[in-house]
């Protein structure tokens, strides 16, 4: 299947027809008492589209019901960021390992070898900047490359689509996910009716909500993540030919997550969970790095594609084009001062340097305009780029703009303006504009009516959610559709549940089934489609399981000691896990550590009531008869054992231990491994989650 380019307005068609269920809601005002209008009286006829030169046309910056609308919501809190919030950063290099010069003048994409110094920041979406870490959400993954040609910032997520089309819905979206503005809660979640309603009757959010309910929305480290521009670029060589580009990081460690109730249970244990863990790797010389890679189109290969490639919404599956690793991300230094680099960092869109250039995706024109608006509400001054962490640091910045809130720098010279001659009477004139080597923009054709219209090429809101789920692991199909049910019995509203399930039989019939029984609820009629879902090929680049690979490298392991327990076994464990790549850390029923079997004694890291199990990627329990004993009166202890097993992990044991194992459920298994015969056979199954054990203890939808 071929997209359609034509940029004609169907005849006899409606944004209703583009936006598909819920249009009706959007056409319903008609008198003053109900009409929609901006805040100085004028009517709006559309609240849906943005204007732009033509459907598939850039935005126009005349449209004030956009930038009025935005740059309300933008300027809505002081000082936090309305989204992305809470954040964890650090600073790092980028090394480029294969040149993109034949599609970019880009130098930071072209110079083999060159290592640019750069800041990186992780962020949840939803809650604010006191909330948790481990909430189902969207990550923030927005990279500050400090290059020679000035700052680029790469700002994206660790989903590769986003919920909507067009820039005018964001605020939209952000009051429907946040807070309901009634109660103020709940905090850092989507299980609520607003944000359900919103997805209910935007189908366009689809494929989004999709990958939000998968294992993605629940990483197990900042470490572990993908990172995703979104967006679609363009890349402009020497010749001023363009071509499309989308940019993807991929971690050493491998993409990988927690178990829904595991991320739970962390954040009781350790709110700040991800951030730490961020921290202590860097601190420890243990640096986490991410190759760069792109999917670079030609404008045919663009139009080939069965989806526009102009849409937020949708990905290019890596089995249909490639992605081409051309450099390293390395993260090596923890922020000295939170406040004045995280919370501090300014990334914005239109930082870009010359060889990169923007498309004319509708999601990406607002955002142009949204984070500047943002920055200067957030920051307080329109000198935010002098702050050292928003500063260029590969190359001098200057221009004749003066004076400002907080202005830190000391202009010399009387010349302020340009053009000027003052240099021909020996003073300083100042910079000058660089017609050879200075930005330009793709020289794209823009001659179209202005409408406030989707393009049809935007209608098809099924087809890629339907392939995200059928390219998913059994496990995480069950792990998706269950997290469907926790999020829609959270919902109050019973029509807007099923809204959402009739969504759902355009997606997968199974699916959505799979929710109305774990609901209890009969399946509603499937939801008119605006355009009718075709079944694209599956892209198992997409899935989890099966793809990460089976390793300790990055993970962590929690080891139980009491008193009188064997210390040689201990240290096997250690030595066995730390070959391996895992950092090891010593849990005792008290701080001040176990007494050894041999009379010595060793210090723990971690006090068990505070160090449950969750916090680890595998567990072993050194115990002795004794210590065991004292054990099977003390929750904390049997909980260790039992949200262990529950979270499928590896759980290497003491013969001593077993009484524990009994009491907290544990069934014998291949990740259930006796140390009795050293600590080898205990290291393979604890590079990986035990899938098989997953039936027996929970029911997935």
């Amino acid at each position: 299947m071929t997209a359609r380019r034509s940029d004609a307005v169907p005849e006899n068609s409606t944004n209703q027809d583009i936006i598909g269920q819920g249009g009706e809601l959007h056409q319903q005002a008609s008198t003053p008492e109900t009409r929609l209008t901006t805040n100085h009286g004028t009517p709006i006829s559309d609240n849906q589209n943005s204007l732009k030169a033509g459907p598939r046309g850039p935005t126009l910056l005349e449209d004030f019901i956009l930038r009025e609308k935005i740059q309300h919501f933008d300027h809505e809190r002081i000082p936090e960021r309305i989204v992305h919030a809470r954040g964890s950063a650090a600073h790092g290099v980028f090394e480029l390992t294969e040149s993109l010069e034949q599609y970019t003048t880009a130098k930071i994409l072209t110079e083999v070898g060159e290592k640019t110094e750069l800041f990186a920041r992780f962020s949840t979406v939803a809650g604010g900047a006191g909330s948790i870490d481990t909430p189902r959400d969207v990550r923030g993954f927005a990279v500050k490359f400090y290059t020679k040609e000035g700052n680029w910032d790469l700002v994206g997520n660790n989903i590769p689509v986003f919920f909507i089309q067009d820039a005018i819905k964001f605020p939209d979206l952000i009051h429907a996910v946040k807070m309901e503005a009634d109660r103020g809660y709940p905090q850092a979640a989507s299980a609520h009716d607003t944000f359900w309603d919103f997805v209910g009757l935007m189908p366009e959010t689809t494929h989004t909500v999709m990958w939000a309910m998968s294992d993605r929305a629940i990483p197990r480290s900042l470490r572990m993540m993908e990172g995703f521009g979104v967006n679609t670029f363009r890349l402009v060589n020497a010749k001023g030919e363009s071509h499309f580009v989308k940019f993807h990081w991929r971690p050493k460690l491998g993409t990988q997550a927690t178990c829904w109730d595991e991320a739970v249970k962390i954040a009781g244990a350790d709110p700040d969970f991800h951030r730490r863990d961020l921290f202590d790797a860097i601190d420890q010389g243990d640096f986490p790095q991410w190759d760069f890679a792109v999917q670079v189109l030609t404008q045919a290969e663009a139009d080939a594609l069965p989806f526009d490639i102009l849409d937020a919404t949708k990905i290019i599956p890596e089995e249909v084009h490639p992605l081409k690793v051309i450099g390293r991300m390395t993260l090596n230094r923890n922020p000295d001062n939170f406040f004045a680099e995280t919370e501090q960092a300014a990334f914005l869109p239109t930082n870009i340097v010359p060889g990169i250039d923007f498309s004319d995706d509708p999601l990406l024109q607002g955002r142009l305009f949204s984070y500047q608006d943002t920055q200067l509400s957030r920051l307080g001054t329109v000198n935010f780029h002098q702050i050292p962490i928003n500063q260029a640091k590969g190359c001098p910045f200057q221009n004749f703009q003066r004076d400002g809130h907080m202005q830190t720098q000391v202009p010399t010279g009387r010349a302020n303006y340009e053009p000027n001659s003052l240099a021909q009477a020996g003073e300083e004139g100042g910079p000058r504009a660089d017609a050879k080597g200075g930005f330009t923009s793709f020289r794209e054709p823009v001659e179209k009516e202005k409408v406030r219209l989707r393009s049809e090429t935007f209608a098809d809101h099924y087809s890629q959610p339907r392939l995200f789920f059928a390219s998913l692991a059994a496990p995480e199909q069950a792990h998706l559709a269950s997290a469907i049910v926790f999020e829609l019995s959270k919902v109050s509203l019973e029509h807007v549940r099923n809204r959402v399930m009739g969504n759902l039989r355009n997606v997968d019939e199974d699916l959505a089934k799979r929710v109305a029984d774990g609901l209890g609820m009969a399946l509603p009629e499937k939801t008119p489609a605006a355009a009718e879902p075709i079944d694209l090929d599956p892209s198992p680049a997409v899935r989890l399981i099966g793809k990460y690979p089976d390793s300790l490298k990055g993970r962590k392991v929690g080891v139980l000691v009491t008193d009188g327990a064997d210390g040689a076994v201990v240290k096997a464990v250690q030595d066995a896990a730390k070959a391996a790549g895992a950092a090891v850390e010593i849990i005792a029923p008290k701080r001040g550590g176990a007494k050894l079997k041999d009379g010595s004694t060793l210090k723990a890291d971690h006090q068990l009531a505070g160090a449950p199990s969750v916090l680890f990627d595998a567990v072993a329990l050194v115990l002795s008869a004794d210590g065991c004993e004292q054990l099977l009166t003390e929750g904390a202890a049997v909980d260790f054992a039992k949200d262990a097993f529950g979270h499928l992990k590896a759980i290497g044991h003491t013969p001593e231990a077993q009484p524990l194992l009994d009491k907290a459920g544990v069934e014998a298994d291949a990740g259930v491994v006796d140390l009795s015969n050293g600590a080898d056979g205990f290291i393979k199954p604890a590079a990986t989650r035990q899938w098989d054990r997953e039936p027996k203890v929970r029911t997935l939808a």
